[in-house]
């Protein structure tokens, strides 16, 4: 693992985390029963701070699932592709998937090097920018054995320390599940503001039991839910065209589940090898392959988030 300098502490969870004072490794700190009573929990200065960094990017929006294996680090390179392409717009895609940082691959970055302590990030094309703990790693195959603290300590310095610019778009790919990245994320994005989340789920019920879940996480913290993208919705054979269900919507998928939560299912995006394959090498499947059924849904699933992520948070907050 690289020495990856942050300044969060190796054991203790922090004076603003719920476990502060009740932890482990709280025994025998002068400071627990401080920290347990809560008189400690004042804001971190980090979120002022990155708010005056974020004050230059007009939309902020997470990529979530609640179960890992849907695709949303796949989804989350392409929407940025797919952002970044066409009218200029200046946009970044931020990997804070700390234990499994697969965006340098996926995006065809992987093996490049960003220097410590600086605001340099590396680039796919002139107006999309990549960051990702894979850049500061000595290999691929090095593992981030991290504690919670570390990993916020390094998503602190990603949102402040990063020299972002003039953003359109700031697209964040999370880690699946509702955890300290979670949390962090949110957090230190409190007072710059976020536009929302995209959630990515597959039609069977096991993913969406976990998705409910992540719904039920931007509701505690207050995040709106953008919409949700149904990934692997079927297969669309490329010769006769008709359509197969590799993954059965067993109760309906995420089609029923927005019915029922009022939430607005984005698009469907079926199966096709072709993107696992544009992943491995690197490419935009956008651009490798731009007639096909699942380009054709990330398109009218750009144009839909676009629009929404022009209404005011307050009026898609569930």
């Amino acid at each position: 693992m690289a020495d990856i300098p942050t300044d969060a502490p190796e054991h203790c969870p922090g004076t603003t985390s719920e476990q502060a004072g009740k932890s482990s490794a709280c025994q025998g700190c002068p400071n627990q029963t401080i920290c347990a009573s809560g008189a400690t929990k004042a804001p971190d200065p980090a979120i002022e701070e990155i708010k005056l960094k974020m004050a230059t990017v007009k939309h902020k929006i997470l990529v979530l699932s609640g179960k890992g294996g849907v695709g949303k680090s796949t989804f989350s390179a392409h929407l940025a592709h797919a952002l970044s392409s066409g009218d200029s717009k200046e946009v970044a895609l931020l990997d804070i998937d700390i234990c499994g940082p697969s965006i340098p691959r996926i995006v065809g970055l992987e093996g490049e090097q960003v220097r410590q302590h600086t605001s340099q990030h590396s680039y796919v094309e002139d107006n999309l920018a990549v960051m990702s703990i894979g850049f500061l790693l000595g290999s691929p195959d090095d593992a981030v054995i991290w504690r919670g603290p570390k990993k916020n300590g390094m998503i602190k310095q990603f949102l402040r320390d990063v020299d972002w610019g003039e953003l359109d778009y700031l697209v964040v790919d999370t880690p699946p599940g509702t955890s300290d990245e979670h949390l962090s994320v949110v957090q230190y994005l409190s007072g710059a503001g976020i536009d929302g989340a995209v959630i990515i789920t597959t039609p069977q019920e096991v993913s969406l039991q976990d998705v409910r879940k992540e719904i039920r996480f931007c509701q505690k913290v207050k995040l709106p839910v953008i919409g949700v993208v149904e990934n692997m919705s079927g297969f669309v054979c490329p010769k006769c065209k008709n359509t197969s269900q590799i993954f059965p919507p067993t109760t309906g998928g995420a089609q029923r589940m927005c019915e029922e939560l009022g939430l607005t299912l984005l698009g469907k995006v079926p199966l096709d090898p072709r993107i696992g394959r544009s992943c491995d090498e690197g490419k935009s499947f956008l651009n490798e392959v731009p007639d096909s059924p699942a380009a054709a849904a990330y398109q009218t699933i750009v144009q839909s988030k676009t629009t929404l992520s022009r209404v005011q948070s307050s009026e898609h907050c569930i």
